[in-house]
């Protein structure tokens, strides 16, 4: 996208106080990823040195976004990866090769966007996604119904070692608890 609007300047204070120029107010890094979000461009400069600073400000802010509580973008092998490339004859090839993936998997994401809204309409994504964690959340508890350590989840019955007088009718037991949970499975899953 070609654009002949001048990105906006973002002065950072020694105090670590980020000036935003165009409206004349103190920003947050968060701020700033809202404006990345929006497409809006700028550019961030050290107000004591004039120093450009833009891709540490930009790092930190995908560092801040990592540390919140939810899902990561980045997974553990990728950053050790890109570690691994520091120093690397491959290094220089590096920053071209993620540009070109990220552009593709952002047309790529549009159009999937376009696809499930024209097909689903345009909350799909959402019901997608709430159907996800309901099922992870099935799946979880049907993993604690199966835990093989007893006592080892709250509620979890303690398991009773087998007496020599046991054995068809505790299959029989077995059989019907995994019946009746099978059927359970299944209403949970239909709703």
């Amino acid at each position: 996208m070609a654009t002949d609007k001048q990105p906006t300047v973002i002065k950072k204070y020694a105090n670590r106080r980020l000036y935003h120029t165009g409206t004349s107010t103190y920003v947050t890094l968060e701020d700033l990823a809202g404006m990345v979000r929006k497409g809006e461009d700028f550019v961030v400069y050290d107000a004591k040195s004039g120093e450009e600073i833009t891709r540490s400000v930009l790092a930190q802010i995908i560092f801040e976004q990592e540390n919140k509580e939810g899902p990561n973008l980045l997974p553990v092998t990728v950053l050790r990866q890109l570690i691994r490339f520091y120093g690397d004859s491959m290094q220089a090839l590096v920053p071209s090769y993620l540009e070109f993936s990220m552009n593709n998997l952002s047309q790529e994401q549009q159009k999937l966007r376009e696809q499930m809204a024209q097909a689903f309409g345009p909350s799909a994504f959402q019901a997608m996604e709430e159907q996800v964690r309901k099922n992870m959340g099935f799946f979880t508890e049907a993993m604690r119904m199966f835990s093989p350590f007893p006592n080892g989840s709250p509620g979890m019955p303690e398991a009773k070692p087998a007496s020599k007088g046991e054995g068809p009718d505790d299959l029989n037991t077995l059989k019907r608890q995994m019946a009746d949970m099978q059927a359970k499975l299944d209403k949970l899953a239909s709703k």
